[in-house]
């Protein structure tokens, strides 16, 4: 469940600090390869490049938590490796520890200005790379875990509204770009106020965090998100999806909240919760915008509930 992986996260901080973080060691030289792997091995999990194209692919689909790059490589220097890592949304955060032979003031400022956030010399003392790699790890580590706080939503552990806006405006521009359908459900649990009135509020909360687990449960695409966008409303993000696509999984959450069988005595629609989804879809275009996206499904949401709830409209 999202709630319990995020109530993990609060209560479990240490631990999520102290993990084997995953170092990847960029460098043509074999001997240098070896020689950081010994100091790393133990504590880390290390991974090699012997390339900068090599290293780019592995952290497109691998991310490290640090990465120890060359600057002197054929084809394709760390100077320019590092550019790149910087230049990509997915790559930009991981810290970048250049080791070179080089250690000139001029080769060092270049490996800054690249992104970089220190400079080894070779070769290496094993006291001094350790000590400058666990620091950055340290701040990396709890970088990612204060990003994971701020854009999760603290009761059902769902992205929250700030997390969904920056996937919106990502998945838009790439279904613009490729000329791709963008679907977006909302979804409103029906009658939560007379739900909360009745149970009290914090059976209310455990409702909100079982409604979100089921829905978070639904979706296994890695680009569809799940959200809290405020009070008893949920709204779901489908990358090139059709609306007959969306719609149909819009139809699998609804009878997927009914079958939780989480009762409701003072629901006007059935005496378990259920929830009204409105959907809408278009292929992001220069004249459209996101706004115009949103207000299309909350309307199909309103008249979802004009209908008498517990049903879709698109």
């Amino acid at each position: 469940m999202a709630t319990l992986k995020y109530l993990a996260s609060l209560t479990n901080n240490q631990e999520f600090l102290s993990r084997r973080p995953n170092i990847l060691i960029v460098d043509d030289q074999v001997i240098t390869i070896q020689t950081l792997t010994q100091i790393f091995a133990d504590d880390h999990e290390v991974f090699m490049a012997t390339s900068g194209q090599k290293a780019l692919e592995f952290c497109m689909k691998t991310p490290p938590d640090l990465i120890l790059l060359d600057i002197m490589m054929p084809d394709m220097d760390g100077l320019e490796v590092c550019a790149r890592l910087k230049q990509d949304e997915l790559t930009a955060d991981i810290p970048v520890l250049f080791v070179t032979s080089q250690n000139d003031s001029a080769e060092e400022s270049r490996a800054l200005m690249a992104g970089g956030i220190d400079f080894i010399s070779k070769p290496v003392n094993p006291d001094v790379v350790r000590a400058r790699v666990k620091t950055h790890i340290t701040l990396k580590l709890q970088h990612d875990l204060l990003k994971e706080l701020v854009f999760t939503d603290p009761l059902t552990g769902l992205p929250n509204r700030r997390s969904f806006d920056n996937s919106f405006d990502k998945e838009w521009r790439h279904c613009q770009r490729y000329g791709k359908p963008l679907a977006i459900l909302m979804i409103d649990i029906d009658f939560f106020k007379q739900y909360n009135d009745h149970y009290g509020h914090q059976h209310g909360d455990i409702c909100l965090a079982a409604v979100a687990a089921c829905l978070d449960a639904s979706f296994r695409r890695p680009h569809d998100v799940v959200a809290r966008y405020g009070g008893e409303e949920f709204i779901c993000l489908m990358s090139e999806c059709e609306l007959d696509a969306a719609v149909s999984k819009a139809e699998t959450l609804l009878h997927a909240i009914i079958e939780q069988e989480i009762p409701h005595i003072t629901s006007r629609v059935c005496e378990m919760i259920t929830i009204s989804i409105g959907v809408a879809a278009t292929v992001p275009g220069n004249s459209q915008d996101q706004a115009t996206l949103i207000t299309a499904a909350d309307k199909k949401l309103y008249a979802a509930k004009q209908a008498g709830r517990n049903r879709v409209e698109s």
